[in-house]
């Protein structure tokens, strides 16, 4: 099994750009299933249906989220009626849509799992308990398991995929916007990458127009973030496994600027 993942999704000018290259990726990466991370597809913060039946329209297969989950309002009634939109799973129990999901690969299951961290972050619940629950109750339909840790420590990403090395075919970061140069398969088979990166305007402050964030650390005062202009960055990542095993064989990053 290939998988294509994109990282952060950056509002309109990252649903464009994955619109544009997928059609052209897909084929000469020959990816079976296509994830990308959509908790910024919305204007830079959040999802809303529009934003997730664009990325679905152009061939994204599943959505993981993060932090912004719930941003926008509209995001409520969308996860609880969107199988496809995967939440962060260490949110309390009761909120509303899907901490992890199954899906058919060909002839094989994929259980995609989405993780927020917390350090820095919101004092979820333990996102290495959750891992430990949840991939126990995967493995007994299928040994082929992604995890999304939506995090903003390296550390905290690394140590939850050195916990599951062995036992989930990939762990990805996400939520920093900046691809790592760290890709590697774990000594038990597990396929790991800090972070996947962005998937939005280059020219810019993790998205944001570059004057925005630093008339902000300079006066410390609120502002609006709006998103850049310009070339888009795409970063994702293509992590090939074992139908059987779970086990992963490679992972690549992959980078292209479209103007």
């Amino acid at each position: 099994m290939r998988i294509l993942f994109f990282g952060d999704i950056i509002g309109r000018p990252g649903r464009t750009a994955v619109t544009t290259v997928l059609p052209r990726w897909k084929s000469k990466y020959s990816s079976d299933i296509i994830i990308a991370n959509g908790e910024n597809s919305a204007a830079g913060k959040g999802i809303v249906p529009t934003a997730s039946e664009e990325l679905f329209g152009a061939g994204v297969d599943v959505l993981t989220l993060g932090n912004h989950t719930f941003n926008k309002k509209e995001a409520l009634a969308l996860l609880e009626a969107e199988t496809r939109i995967i939440r962060p799973a260490n949110y309390p129990h009761g909120t509303p849509g899907y901490g992890y999901g199954i899906y058919r690969v060909g002839g094989v299951r994929l259980a995609v799992v989405n993780l927020l961290g917390r350090t820095f972050m919101e004092p979820l619940d333990d996102p290495f308990q959750k891992a430990k629950e949840l991939v126990a109750l995967l493995k007994e339909q299928t040994n082929c398991i992604l995890v999304d840790i939506h995090a903003e420590a390296t550390s905290e990403k690394a140590a939850l995929a050195w916990m599951l090395d062995g036992q989930v075919s990939a762990v990805v970061g996400t939520h920093t916007h900046v691809m790592t140069a760290d890709e590697r398969i774990l000594p038990k088979g597990t396929a790991f990458i800090t972070d996947v990166g962005m998937v939005g305007p280059r020219d810019s402050v993790l998205g944001v127009k570059t004057d925005i964030v630093l008339q902000k650390f300079l006066t410390h005062m609120p502002a609006k973030f709006d998103l850049a202009d310009g070339p888009v960055i795409i970063n994702a990542v293509l992590i090939e496994i074992d139908d059987t095993s779970g086990k992963a064989g490679i992972i690549t990053r992959l980078v292209e600027v479209i103007d």
